[in-house]
C-alpha cells in the first residue's frame, strides 16, 4: 500500500491511480534566470515520487511544464512580467531568453540525475490549445470579458478555495488589485490584452494578447494527461493561489474533478531564513560546485529531510552530506563481490522495510536508516545487489571511482586496506598503509570512512 499526503484533504491517503499507467503533472520552471537550489528541491520532490511509484512497479505518463511566456511576479497577477524583465536586463529577445534558461535547466535536472517526466511541454506550444479552453469557460458562464482581457469568475465555482483554505483567508492579508471591472478583486486573468509594444503576444478573439499564467498548466495537463490526473506536484507557495486556480479552471471546464491528489514540498531556507537576490544565498549547483561538492551531495543532503518540513540548507549541513554520501558508497563497495552468506528471510525483511518506507508518504530519512542497517551485515554480494535494487528509488552513482584524480593502482590499495579494516586484519591494513606511504599518498580515517592525500 502506498499513502501521500493529500494537500486537498489534508491527510494522508491510500494512493490508488485510475489504472496501472499513474498519470502525473508537476508545475515547471519559468525560465528567465539560473535555477537555485531551492528551485530544485521541487523537482528532486518529483524526481523521488516517480521512482517509487516505479518501484512498485507502476509505469508513468507524466508531464511537466515550461513557462516561456511572460507571466507576473506574484501568483496573484501583481507586478512586472518576468520574461519582459530578462529581455530587458540581458538584451536579448524573451524567445532567446527561453530557451537559454530552458537549457539550463535541463542541465541541472540531469546533474541531479533527475527521472523527467515523459512530457516536457512550453506554454508557447500551446498558445492555440489555452486559446479554446478560454473560450469553452466563456461559453461554460465561468469567465467574462473585460477591456484589459478575460477573467474566471470565482463566485461560478462554489469549491474555491478548498486547497488553499478559502477565500476569506486570501482576503485576510491580499493586495486587492483594484479593478471596477472585475466582478470581485480575487477574480484572476485567463487571458491578458497585450498593449502594442508587448514583445510577446498571439491573435484571439479578445484581441491580441498572450496568456495568464495559471492557465498554461490546466490546459497542458488536459492536453497530454487528458480529464483525470492522479497526482499533481509543485512548490507549498503554489498552493494558495495559482493550484487554486488551476482546480477552478479545470474542474469547471471538465464538469469534475480532475486532480486526485495534490502534493506539495515546502521550501528549503538558507542559514535558517528565506532566500534571496539580496541575501545573496540564492546558490545554484554551479555555486555548490565551487565550494566543492557535487550534485549528488546535494541529493543526499536532500533525503536527509521529509519533503513536507522546511529544510535548512547551510555548507556545514552539506558538508555533513557529502562525508554521509561518500561513507556509504564506499560501505555499499565493500559489500561487492563479499563472500559472506546473509538469509533470504533477513534480506527480504529489509526489502520490506525499505518498501514500508518509501511507501509511507516518501519517508527517505527511514529509508537510508534502513540501508545503513543492512549494510552492517556481513560482506555479502547479497547486500550489495539489494544496495542496487534500493538505488532504483535512491538514483545515486555507485560505478563512480572514489578519488577519480587518484591512479587506479593507488585506488586499489586504499581500498584493500579499507577491506582489511573492516575485516579486523590490522596488520595487512598497516602494511598496505606503508606501502602506500611509499608510493607518496597518506591515508587518513575517519567515522565516515577514508581519504587519500598526495604526500
Amino acid at each position: 500500500m502506498i499513502k501521500f499526503f493529500n494537500s486537498l484533504s489534508r491527510k494522508k491517503e491510500e494512493f490508488v491511480p485510475h489504472g496501472q499507467l499513474v498519470k502525473m503533472y508537476s508545475c515547471g520552471p519559468t525560465v528567465y534566470s539560473y535555477p537555485h537550489i531551492g528551485n530544485m528541491r521541487a523537482y528532486l520532490f518529483m524526481d523521488n515520487i516517480r521512482r517509487v511509484l516505479k518501484y512498485n512497479g507502476y509505469k508513468l505518463d507524466g508531464v511537466v511544464n515550461i513557462t516561456d511566456v511572460g507571466h507576473l511576479t506574484s501568483d496573484a497577477d501583481e507586478g512586472e512580467d518576468k520574461m519582459l524583465v530578462a529581455s530587458q536586463r540581458e538584451h536579448k529577445s524573451p524567445w532567446e531568453i527561453a530557451k537559454f534558461y530552458t537549457d539550463i535547466f535541463m542541465q541541472e535536472v540531469k546533474r541531479l540525475n533527475i527521472d523527467m517526466p515523459e512530457h516536457i511541454v512550453p506554454a508557447t506550444s500551446v498558445i492555440d490549445k489555452i486559446i479554446n479552453f478560454v473560450q469553452g469557460l466563456l461559453d461554460k458562464g465561468y469567465a467574462y470579458k473585460t477591456s484589459k482581457g478575460v477573467y474566471f469568475d470565482i463566485s461560478k465555482f462554489p469549491g474555491y478555495g478548498k486547497l488553499g483554505g478559502g477565500v476569506d483567508q486570501k482576503k485576510a492579508g491580499a493586495r486587492i488589485d483594484v479593478d471596477e471591472e472585475k466582478h470581485s478583486p480575487y477574480d484572476f486573468v485567463l487571458w491578458v490584452k497585450a498593449p502594442k509594444e508587448h514583445i510577446m503576444q498571439w491573435d484571439s478573439p479578445w484581441g491580441k494578447g498572450y496568456p495568464g499564467w495559471h492557465i498554461e498548466c490546466s490546459v497542458i495537463g488536459n492536453e497530454f494527461l487528458g480529464e483525470y490526473i492522479d497526482i499533481h506536484t509543485g512548490g507549498i507557495d503554489h498552493k494558495t493561489i495559482h493550484h487554486e486556480n488551476e482546480i477552478a479552471q479545470s474542474d469547471c471546464l471538465c464538469g469534475h474533478r480532475v486532480v486526485n491528489f495534490w502534493m506539495h514540498v515546502e521550501f528549503l531556507q538558507v542559514d535558517g531564513g528565506k532566500m534571496g537576490k539580496s541575501l545573496n544565498n540564492m546558490y545554484t549547483l554551479d555555486d555548490l560546485k565551487n565550494k566543492g561538492f557535487a550534485p549528488e551531495d546535494f541529493r543526499y543532503f536532500y533525503f536527509m529531510a521529509h519533503y513536507s518540513k522546511q529544510q535548512n540548507f547551510t555548507f556545514e549541513a552539506l558538508k555533513g552530506a557529502r562525508n554521509s554520501l561518500k561513507a556509504f558508497k564506499m560501505a555499499v563497495k565493500s559489500h561487492k563481490g563479499g563472500q559472506g552468506d546473509v538469509s533470504e528471510k533477513k534480506l527480504e525483511e529489509f526489502r520490506q522495510e525499505f518498501l514500508e518506507a518509501v511507501n509511507d508518504d516518501l519517508n527517505m530519512p527511514k529509508a537510508l536508516a534502513l540501508c545503513q542497517k543492512a549494510l552492517k551485515e556481513e560482506k555479502s554480494e547479497q547486500i550489495f545487489q539489494l544496495m542496487m535494487q534500493f538505488n532504483k528509488v535512491l538514483g545515486f552513482d555507485f560505478e563512480e571511482k572514489v578519488e577519480s584524480s587518484i591512479p587506479q593502482e593507488i585506488q586499489e590499495l586504499a581500498k584493500q586496506r579499507w577491506q582489511a579494516k573492516q575485516n579486523r586484519d590490522f596488520a595487512l591494513a598497516d602494511n598496505l598503509r606503508d606501502a602506500l606511504a611509499q608510493k607518496g599518498y597518506v591515508v587518513k580515517d575517519s567515522k565516515e570512512g577514508y581519504s587519500l592525500e598526495k604526500l
